[in-house]
């Protein structure tokens, strides 16, 4: 029989966020912690990342879930979250892809009505509380890594726009958060294009600007993603994270609601214990609440619940034949954006 590598996993969507799960066929990733390994996938080896992402065993609309045995005693599971770009600390629509997974495949043993687990994830441990009910996860709520404000008001000078205020913070991973009116712009999935052109423009003029560094975890220091909000006409709050090379979540963005969550907190917008609503713009919906508030070093932080829907689309087998041209698979900037081509 033929040998080809072979890896097994799911296929699965947070609100219309796809996030591939892996389940099996991947080498041992050196490392102690799972921030460790993290880093060694984006430092040393990214040929994991390329060939469940690039084309044509991914796309530019994907995330890919590394399912890992946790290496904090107090953890269910591990994960990693590989994206287009690198591999990041947390992510919560896949932590709600990951969740649902473990449980409806059998991985974890599912119990009613509700399943309590904790993720090992390089942004540290995740409790997870999910809704179950004739073998299905209903809702996942997860209480996501300490969240804080770094900038409030920051003036930030872009080429293209001019003066931007913006808002700097930590919901997992660090964030530009931007009122989309500012640009003359809402955020809505007419808009997805323009969203995206002005985000890659102040990301580039934040990246030069803005240092960001996590009071306890001296690796996660750099910015991720640029998110911009707005106010729908009937109330709603919208949310839309930009990903590189060049698009927006299709969830409201489980860390960004996060970071979201402590910028509303520091202007007085909502305190513990209240509860709010992001929606994306296909009209995915996260619940938010704040829990309590603590510390991160000298920065006063939040710790936030994020909760939604997550469902199972697919079973798949990855392979690479021996033969095949493109094992890592490959880039075009005709889907993938200005520049890319590997």
């Amino acid at each position: 029989m033929r040998r080809v590598q072979t890896i097994t996993a799911y296929g699965a969507h947070a609100e219309g966020e796809a996030g591939r799960v892996i389940t099996g066929g991947i080498p041992a990733i050196p490392g102690v912690t799972l921030l460790e390994k993290m880093l060694y996938l984006n430092q040393h080896d990214d040929s994991l990342r390329r060939l469940t992402l690039f084309e044509p065993r991914g796309g530019a609309h994907l995330s890919v879930n590394l399912l890992l045995p946790p290496v904090n005693p107090k953890a269910d599971a591990g994960f990693i979250v590989m994206q287009s770009d690198e591999v990041h600390p947390m992510s919560g629509s896949n932590a709600m892809c990951v969740s649902t997974v473990l449980l409806e495949t059998g991985i974890l043993s599912m119990q009613y009505p509700l399943t309590h687990l904790t993720l090992d994830t390089p942004a540290g441990l995740v409790p997870v509380q999910a809704h179950c009910a004739d073998g299905k996860v209903s809702r996942v709520s997860l209480q996501m890594p300490a969240s804080y404000v770094q900038n409030l008001d920051f003036v930030l000078p872009v080429p293209s726009h001019g003066d931007v205020r913006v808002d700097v913070a930590f919901g997992g991973s660090f964030f530009v958060l931007v009122d989309a009116r500012q640009l003359g712009l809402e955020v809505g999935a007419k808009n997805a294009r323009a969203l995206v052109a002005a985000a890659n423009n102040i990301r580039m003029a934040a990246d030069k600007l803005i240092n960001v560094q996590h009071p306890l975890l001296p690796s996660i220091n750099s910015i991720d993603y640029v998110m911009f909000t707005d106010k729908g006409g009937d109330g709603k709050l919208l949310n839309a994270t930009v990903y590189y090379p060049g698009r927006l979540d299709r969830s409201p963005c489980g860390t960004g609601s996060a970071a979201r969550l402590a910028v509303m907190h520091a202007k007085g917008e909502i305190e513990p214990g209240e509860s709010t609503a992001f929606y994306s713009v296909i009209g995915g919906c996260f619940e938010a609440r704040i829990l309590s508030t603590c510390r991160l070093g000298e920065f006063a932080a939040i710790n936030p619940e994020i909760s939604g829907r997550s469902w199972i689309y697919a079973s798949e087998q990855l392979t690479v034949d021996p033969d095949d041209p493109f094992p890592l698979g490959y880039v075009l900037s005709d889907t993938w954006g200005p520049g890319l081509e590997v």
